[in-house]
């Protein structure tokens, strides 16, 4: 799963499907009608793409997520860190905390966080 990332659009149409799942894909069509002002194909074409790449399935007319939202998101993290800081996550902490004061409350998540691996 190498084509992972969506762009703007897509996003807000992935939303729309993981906000309604299962959904009917009749209902999607309106949905998507009112929030992104798309016309049937256009919604039926991103849908297509987007089961192609095995994000979302379309069975008998039911649309639902292969993929589940955090999932996804955390698959996109990953990319986004393997491509940009070579798969250093201190790198990327690094680089992140340079320009973004990390407050008390991130700290202490942050720590928690590696407490728990640490356990296991």
């Amino acid at each position: 799963m190498n084509d992972i990332k969506l762009g703007a659009v897509e996003s807000r149409f992935a939303e729309i499907i993981w906000n309604s799942e299962p959904i009917a894909s009749g209902r999607l069509v309106k949905l998507c009608e009112k929030e992104l002002n798309w016309k049937k194909p256009t919604t039926y074409t991103v849908l297509r793409k987007l089961c192609e790449r095995g994000i979302f399935q379309n069975e008998n007319g039911i649309v639902s997520s292969k993929i589940k939202k955090d999932e996804f998101y955390a698959m996109q993290s990953e990319q986004f860190i393997d491509e940009a800081f070579e798969g250093s996550l201190p790198s990327f902490l690094a680089a992140f905390s340079k320009r973004k004061n990390l407050s008390k409350k991130d700290i202490e998540e942050i720590e928690r966080i590696i407490s728990t691996y640490r356990e296991e």
